[in-house]
């Protein structure tokens, strides 16, 4: 169930305008100061991973690192991508509470 769910407020996330998918648009969004959070997917290669990572870093924004890998977060938004921004503070904590609640579960 918190896999949906987390699928549901990636997708709701994405058409209230508050997601930049994409390495690229992810870097802007921090320049602008506007990011909460920044999501990665589980397949996320070592290097973006590493980019990702450096760039937060510096902005004092966390990383998130999804349950999922590309191919599930793009079914989720409408896009293949290994990294979002996530551009509000509800968004970002439903999220954080939602891979909590994955994680929690048995395997």
């Amino acid at each position: 169930m918190p896999y949906r769910k987390l699928n549901g407020i990636l997708s709701i996330c994405r058409k209230a305008g508050k997601m930049a998918a994409g390495f690229a648009p992810m870097k802007e969004a921090l320049d602008t100061g506007k990011v909460s959070s920044v999501l990665t997917t589980s397949d996320i290669s070592p290097k973006t991973g590493k980019e990702v990572c450096y760039f937060c870093q510096k902005h004092g924004i966390p990383v998130q690192s999804l349950p999922m890998d590309m191919q599930q977060m793009g079914a989720a938004i409408g896009r293949k991508a290994a990294v979002i921004a996530v551009l509000d503070e509800g968004f970002s904590d439903r999220i954080r509470q939602l891979c909590a609640e994955i994680a929690q579960q048995p395997s």
